[in-house]
This record gives structure tokens, sequence and C-alpha cells, in this order.
């Protein structure tokens, strides 16, 4: 049974022109929130609409994560449990967003990912793209590497993404992505590098680093450049940090060394956005025509999804 839960001004259908679906959730791929904290920054600069939340009465056990009681503006005492929200998002570009963020889940993934396929079926979005952070050896002083993966070949050609090469024990955006790669969904990952000795959040350059590759991926305007301030006030609080310690110091220009030694050049933003664009409308025209399987609407079944994209 599905947990999805739409308004009821969603029940007339999709009003939005070719949406992608942007997902991030709090949990072990969200350092220093930087993920969620893209989503919400495109949110609030966006006309966002909450269009849909998932219930997190089967997905959570509620001793590891509690919901939290608080108190509105008319001074009455509400709790607010863990749910997965869905905002759909109108932009300028020639294409629209559906959003979803929340609490990484600790229980029934398969189910759960039948509901985030939902959310696609529902939205009539054309691709998948999860957004993360993890913590990584890299330093504060250089440029956050951002990688991004696709099982599905021919689109990690056409953006000069990496295939998924991970053995092991996988998180429930593992199985997300297998979910969504069984439907023949087009999906990709998009994760931020997070240096390892400044986990704590905010991490603005961690965030304008996720919101610049997703303007350049979808041409979906994300006015990253706001966050530059920002950025400069983190960069200089860590610089004097780190300027205080000689360990410190002489490890962080070990990491700049190891940095500049390895630079890797990425295509352009604006030739990954035509190349997804082509992508999608070679993928749309090869579904009209009945190339490939018909969509499974059943649950994959696997007890060993896909590797962690």
């Amino acid at each position: 049974m599905s947990e999805v839960k739409w308004n009821d001004s969603w029940n007339e259908g999709p009003s939005l022109r070719r949406p992608l679906l942007l997902m991030a959730f709090e949990g072990l791929f969200d350092a220093a929130e930087s993920a969620t904290e893209s989503l919400a920054w495109i949110r609030d600069r966006s006309d966002a609409t909450e269009i849909a939340e998932i219930d997190p009465e089967t997905y959570f056990n509620f001793h590891e994560t509690r919901p939290m009681v608080r108190f509105d503006r008319s001074g009455a005492r509400v709790i607010e449990w863990p749910v997965t929200r869905v905002w759909s998002c109108k932009t300028e570009a020639d294409r629209d967003l559906i959003l979803m963020t929340g609490i990484e889940p600790q229980l029934r993934w398969r189910s759960f990912a039948d509901d985030v396929l939902e959310v696609v079926r529902r939205s009539g979005a054309e691709m998948a793209v999860t957004v993360g952070a993890m913590v990584a050896m890299v330093p504060h002083t250089r440029p956050f590497p951002i990688t991004g993966s696709a099982a599905d070949p021919e689109l990690a050609r056409r953006l000069s993404l990496d295939r998924p090469s991970y053995q092991g024990p996988t998180g429930v955006v593992g199985v997300v992505h297998d979910r969504l790669d069984h439907s023949e969904l087009p999906v990709m990952s998009i994760r931020a590098s997070v240096p390892h000795y400044v986990p704590g959040a905010p991490n603005p350059k961690a965030t304008r680093a996720l919101l610049r590759r997703i303007q350049q991926t979808t041409a979906v305007p994300t006015q990253y450049e706001e966050l530059d301030g920002a950025v400069t006030e983190w960069a200089e609080r860590v610089d004097q940090a780190v300027a205080s310690d000689d360990e410190s110091r002489d490890y962080v220009a070990r990491l700049e060394r190891q940095v500049d030694s390895n630079v890797e050049m990425l295509p352009s933003g604006d030739a990954l956005a035509s190349e997804l664009e082509a992508f999608l409308r070679d993928h749309s025209a090869s579904q009209e025509e009945g190339d490939g399987s018909q969509d499974d609407d059943t649950p994959s079944g696997s007890d060993e999804p896909s590797p962690e994209n």
C-alpha cells in the first residue's frame, strides 16, 4: 500500500513542463547538510508548492529518529514527524522541477522506493537525480569535487559520468536507484566532496558547488552565485582556524599538493545541458517506439540492490 499522501490541489494532475525529480535525504549522504540545503535553496527561490508527503509511520524506528515537539504561533503544542515532503517548482527554464527531501528512512526501503516511483509517475518526471555529499580528503582551499554516476551506459557516456563500481552494503539511495533503473527511468547521482576536517553544517561552499552542477546539468537557474559572500566568510573562518595550528596547516598543504596533481577537466555547463537534453529526447523517442521492455509495476523483489550510486 502506498504511503504517499497527495494534496487535494494535485488531484487534477500535473501542470509541469517536462519536470525532473531532484532528491536529497538527511543522513549518511548529506555531509554538512549540503545536499538537503541545496534543494531547500532551490525551493525557497522558486514558485514552489508542496504537492505530497510520504507518511513516516512505517519507515522509521521512532526510538532512533524521534519526532519533535514545538509550539506554534498560537502557543499550541504540535508534534513534527520526520515526513518526506515533495514540492513542484515552476522555473524560468524550459523545464520544471520536482523536489523531494526528508530524513533517510530506516525501514522498508523497497516500499519506500516504490513510493518514489509513484511520485515519478504521478508528476510526469522525465528523469530522477539524487543529490548528496560525502566527507573526503579534500582541502577547503580548492574547488570541491563533484562526482556523478549513472547505471545507464549511454547517459554515463553523454554526461561523462562514472558507472557504478561499488560492491558491498548499500543504503536507501542505492535501493531507490535500483527501483528506478528497473522501471526504465533515467536516473543519476550528483555528489559533492566535503573536507573531512570541517564536517559541520552549514557548509555554503559545498552547497554552492552542488547548485552550480545542478544548473550546469539541467540548465535550470539555481542562483548559486548568491552564495559567494557566505562562501568567502566560511573560507576565512576555516583559514583562521587552520593557521592557528602548525600541524593542521601542514596537513592542508599536503592535501593541496595532492589535489593539484590530479586535476581533471570536466565538460562545460553548456555541453552537459545539451547532452542531457539530447539523451532525454532519444530516450523518450525510444519509449514511444516500444523499444525495451514494458514497465513493471511490481517491486523488483531483489534483496541485493545494484551498487550505490
